[in-house]
């Protein structure tokens, strides 16, 4: 590993360390009588992290490559089906990990949130779509940005206009963007109250007058391109340049996190494969913000 990445995997594995000596119901459940794991938490979340920043996107090579070259600093791994199971059942630890290391940034002040939703694919033959656990869940979508097609899920988010996630959510392909960012923000209600009068940047997707009364009543001012029909709306020239800002947050996941590439064949495991890669992203932007980098988003110093 390059002095950087070695560096972030550090910073990392203690701060989950320190949470999960702090906060001990953070920790995946096991029994109380039994044997300890030899992998300890902190070590299995740091490992799913660096995965994703050099770009493993199936967890048999990654085990390989670990074993070869960072046994200095993992001495034990688990084979993949140890490693898969416990990685699914630590879903709450990652989650509790990205809003901490958030809110530990100079981002997280930011008055201006950018939202969207952008494709994860989840296959692409049909008896795929017909065989999969993920029928149901993962449906048949348009994603305008590419006009194409795709069978699969969305990843929503809720970002500041530097790329720090704030927050997120997966849904169907089909579901309402607007009632999904409303449910996000029901479920954050911590957020709203230390980001009270924000302002949220949206597509033109995101329209409605029960929609925005409901961003109103929550103190939330909503700017977004007129739709065919409408008058011209507050902050049109803004939107050029932002929707590339967008854009270029959803391009760092899917081109140099992979998010479309997640292998995840189960609910669990598309699951942790996402949060893994948001994760990532935010873990180099708090490193990034705590060194003085220039550019918080880069992943250049930690990417292969």
């Amino acid at each position: 590993m390059t002095n950087e990445l070695d560096t972030l995997a550090t910073a990392l594995y203690v701060r989950i360390d320190d949470a999960v000596k702090a906060q001990p119901h953070l920790a995946p459940w096991r029994p109380e009588v039994g044997i300890a794991p030899t992998l300890s938490d902190a070590e299995l979340v740091t490992l799913a992290v660096l995965s994703a920043l050099l770009g493993f996107t199936s967890e048999r090579r990654w085990l390989r490559h670990a074993r070869a070259e960072l046994s200095g600093m993992f001495p034990y791994l688990p084979g993949q089906p140890g490693y898969n199971r416990r990685l699914r059942k630590a879903c709450g630890l990652v989650t509790h990990m990205i809003r901490m290391l958030a809110a530990d940034t100079s981002l997280w002040s930011d008055d201006v949130w950018v939202a969207d939703s952008t494709p994860i694919e989840c296959g692409r033959s049909r008896d795929t779509a017909r065989r999969s656990e993920l029928a149901g869940w993962a449906q048949y979508g348009y994603c305008a940005s590419h006009s194409r097609y795709f069978w699969g899920l969305r990843l929503h988010l809720l970002c500041t206009l530097g790329g720090l996630p704030v927050l997120f959510a997966l849904s169907g392909a089909k579901a309402d963007e607007r009632e999904v960012l409303l449910g996000m923000l029901e479920a954050a209600p911590d957020v709203l109250v230390t980001h009270p009068h924000q302002t949220i940047i949206a597509d033109r997707q995101y329209y409605g007058r029960a929609f925005e009364r409901d961003l109103t009543e929550r103190e939330l001012h909503l700017l977004r391109p007129a739709r065919q029909g409408e008058p011209e709306r507050a902050g049109a020239s803004l939107f050029k340049p932002l929707r590339q800002t967008i854009e270029s947050i959803n391009q760092t996941f899917k081109g140099q996190l992979d998010l479309e590439r997640h292998g995840g064949r189960t609910h669990a495991g598309v699951i942790i494969r996402v949060l893994a890669r948001i994760l990532a992203l935010t873990t180099a932007i708090w490193l990034n913000d705590k060194t003085g980098q220039p550019i918080k988003r880069s992943l250049i110093a930690y990417h292969h």
